[in-house]
């Protein structure tokens, strides 16, 4: 297999991870009342969940 392509792969991956992470099952499970550092637990999540989406994309645009 030559570079481009497994790259292409890992792209679509995080796709598929974005996709699931952003999906109804997991927002509803972080639905709940309470605070993490003085912010909502969903509003928590959904920050954290696409700040790992955008560090796992650099790392694979990046990679040589």
């Amino acid at each position: 297999m030559n570079k481009p392509n497994i790259k292409a792969q890992r792209l679509v991956a995080l796709f598929l991870l974005g996709a699931a992470l952003f999906n109804y099952p997991l927002l509803a499970l972080f639905n709940r009342t309470g605070l993490v550092w003085g912010v909502p637990v969903l509003y928590a999540y959904v920050f954290a969940a696409w700040l790992l989406l955008i560090m796992l994309l650099a790392l694979v645009i990046e990679k040589k």
